[in-house]
């Protein structure tokens, strides 16, 4: 297993970031708020987590070793594979998660495209005492950098970002672009992709 790649950020993408790691290129998948966190040009280290299929290998890319350790556990829910996990973690931090299957809350679960209510019952079924308990500690740290500095946007506008992460969770184009536009104004307090999006598929949930 690949558990983390460290390196200088070559590419970001709205889905993907390229480490160069000794001369190679690793092309990782990542949520919009783990991309949020590199910047070209400067070193970086992603908790990562490889998945093999006959035809491929992905590694999927996270702010940190819990966000990859509850990506790992979600898999083990039926019917979850990793994109599913990678949009759940998308859309609600590791934290937000063991509360939503703790206290059994499928309104939560079902802001995740791709989810209904059977699948969210199914995953609090099978997940409610293998998430671990919620704890401050544990919530959404920043992606470590070469430099020590807090995490930055990279090159993607946080707006490109927003967008395409909603596209790739399943909603339309015109869709994201209403979405992106109504959470604007939280984008002047600063522009935090992660909270932007979760902010923006909270208002598509309302919808």
């Amino acid at each position: 297993m690949i558990a983390s790649v460290r390196g200088r950020v070559v590419a970001v993408t709205p889905s993907t970031a390229v480490l160069e790691v000794g001369g190679i290129g690793m092309q990782v998948q990542c949520a919009p708020g783990t991309l949020a966190g590199l910047r070209i040009g400067e070193q970086a280290t992603v908790a990562t987590s490889l998945v093999v299929r006959e035809d491929s290998l992905t590694l999927f890319g996270f702010a940190d070793d819990d966000e990859r350790s509850i990506f790992e556990l979600l898999q083990t829910a039926s019917g979850v594979g990793p994109r599913l996990a990678q949009s759940m973690l998308a859309v609600h931090s590791p934290d937000a998660l063991r509360r939503a299957v703790a206290g059994e809350d499928l309104a939560s679960l079902t802001q995740v495209p791709g989810i209904g209510r059977k699948g969210a019952q199914r995953i609090v079924l099978e997940l409610k005492d293998r998430l671990g308990a919620p704890a401050a500690s544990n919530a959404h740290a920043s992606t470590s950098t070469g430099t020590g500095a807090p995490a930055a946007m990279g090159i993607v506008p946080w707006r490109d970002q927003v967008h395409s992460g909603l596209v790739g969770l399943g909603w339309s184009a015109r869709e994201a672009a209403a979405a992106t536009d109504a959470v604007a104004p939280l984008a002047d307090e600063g522009p935090d992709v992660a909270v932007l999006l979760r902010a923006a598929l909270r208002t598509l949930s309302r919808s």
